[in-house]
């Protein structure tokens, strides 16, 4: 990720994810804590790993993770995923050869360190641990829909 999407991605995630410093500690910066979640999103490093890479715990590592998270779904996504008019989508689907599509679809499994208690539940056909992502497409290659789990 280039140096000015990461701070346009920290603009946009500061209001939800500022903190007040309190008497105990302070707060880590919205920089720390993005870098921290994206860190820990791209790769399939421990909580503890990703912690020693930042300073930071473990537990601090996972609230990062799920606060960056949470606020991108609840903030971001909806301007990256929209289903726009659908009349369009069938009628550039259909300018390219694919009449009355309504999109593009596929699938992936996303590796991950099936946690101890629930691994038999990540297993897929492949022998490895996964979750599995699914995307839709409109005619321009715009997400459409988006479903993890």
């Amino acid at each position: 990720m280039r140096k000015g999407t990461f701070m346009e991605l920290c603009d946009l995630l500061s209001p939800a994810l500022r903190r007040k410093n309190t008497k105990m500690r302070a707060d880590l910066t919205i920089e720390k804590q993005v870098a921290i979640a994206l860190w820990k999103l791209a790769a399939p490093d421990s909580y503890r790993s990703v912690g020693n890479q930042f300073g930071v715990g473990k537990s601090t590592v996972r609230a990062a993770v799920m606060k960056v998270a949470n606020t991108i779904k609840d903030l971001l996504i909806s301007r990256v995923v929209t289903l726009g008019n659908v009349q369009v989508i069938v009628d550039g689907f259909a300018a390219m050869g694919f009449p009355n599509c309504g999109g593009a679809i596929d699938g992936t499994h996303i590796p991950i360190l099936a946690p101890e208690h629930q691994d038999g539940e990540y297993l897929n056909c492949k022998g490895y641990f996964s979750i599995v992502l699914q995307a839709l497409v409109d005619h321009k290659g715009h997400f459409t829909n988006i479903n993890v789990g």
